[in-house]
């Protein structure tokens, strides 16, 4: 994060020193420390875009939109560089968050993306699926996800409560990936880190316990709820705990024919139909716990459902609201 010799003259020791106390103070969360520090730097030398620039992080840090807006604007106005400087990123980024969406389509331009094309709506451009961690600094957990624009996020799993998300839900995340997941086609996948909630889902998250004779059984509920417009996944066997080094890195997903995967990590990235959870060899337990995103006035006809097409190897209890 310390951005020197982008300018065309050093920089004085002196704000180098206030730099990196600065950024030392932000790591250890003393964001009011830093920013004394950081717009010293700024009054010593204004006419250096990192000056700005890292005003602009710090603002984005904190989740000061407006003061992060306008930093990054005064960064991006003092730069000499070409098309590509991270400044217009975390413009994009304040931006996104304002929902100032003209200044939004700019940025992400001036970064050298194609943004749908210029009006007042939302921007939307079409860029697959990703994973995004969320609550990076708490319980954190992968989820899948499709990229909206490039600091948006609709989560398409079903997260663990802990998480306080939903299915559904659009987070606005970080411009710098930390992990990758690779799926069994060799396709590697970014891991994004939430920033905070951009838009949150009226759908809630339910917990039931299934019995389900077969994987079928349970398939055929996942897919009943797609089918629905909405999502079921098998906790049981989609969650697994990792380290934050081993997150952070490049994770394989599970297939069904690979033995190590990730929190709710899904064969078809972003897609919460059938889900391949059983690795080789392993055996298939009928209890289920399973989360289901549903509206209240239509789990329960889902859950009947579903039990009604095969009476004899499905039964549910215990339907919980959890999130």
């Amino acid at each position: 994060m310390r951005i020197f010799g982008r300018a065309r003259h050093r920089p004085s020791a002196t704000w180098r020193q206030a730099t990196d106390r600065a950024f030392t103070l932000i790591s250890d969360g003393r964001y009011e420390d830093a920013g004394a520090l950081l717009i010293r730097a700024a009054d010593l030398e204004p006419w250096r875009s990192e000056s700005w620039y890292n005003l602009a992080l710090l603002h984005k840090f904190r989740h000061d939109w407006e003061q992060a807006r306008t930093t990054g604007l005064r960064a991006v106005a003092l730069l000499d560089r070409a098309p590509g400087a991270p400044d217009w990123w975390n413009v994009g980024i304040a931006a996104t968050a304002l929902q100032d969406w003209p200044l939004a389509r700019r940025a992400w331009q001036a970064y050298g993306l194609r943004p749908d094309a210029a009006g007042s709506g939302a921007v939307e451009m079409e860029l697959g699926s990703s994973a995004v961690r969320l609550s990076p600094e708490g319980e954190a957990e992968v989820v899948w996800g499709r990229r909206i624009d490039p600091a948006r996020i609709e989560v398409l799993s079903i997260p663990l409560p802990s998480s306080g998300r939903r299915w559904g839900e659009v987070v606005l995340h970080d411009g710098v990936p930390h992990g990758e997941r690779r799926t069994a086609d060799g396709a590697t996948y970014p891991v994004f880190d939430e920033i905070e909630l951009w838009a949150p889902s009226p759908v809630p998250t339910w917990l039931v316990l299934l019995e389900a004779a077969t994987e079928s059984d349970r398939d055929a509920l996942e897919q009943l709820a797609a089918d629905a417009g909405y999502a079921a996944e098998d906790w049981s066997s989609s969650v697994r705990l990792l380290c934050r080094t081993c997150s952070e890195s490049r994770m394989p997903t599970d297939d069904g024919s690979d033995s190590s995967r990730d929190p709710h990590d899904q064969g078809e990235p972003g897609h919460p139909g059938h889900l391949s959870h059983r690795t080789p060899g392993a055996l298939w337990a009928p209890e289920r716990e399973c989360g289901i995103a549903a509206p209240v006035g239509l789990v329960r006809g889902l859950l009947d459902s579903w039990v009604a097409d095969s009476p004899d190897t499905r039964d549910w209890r215990d339907l919980e609201e959890v999130c």
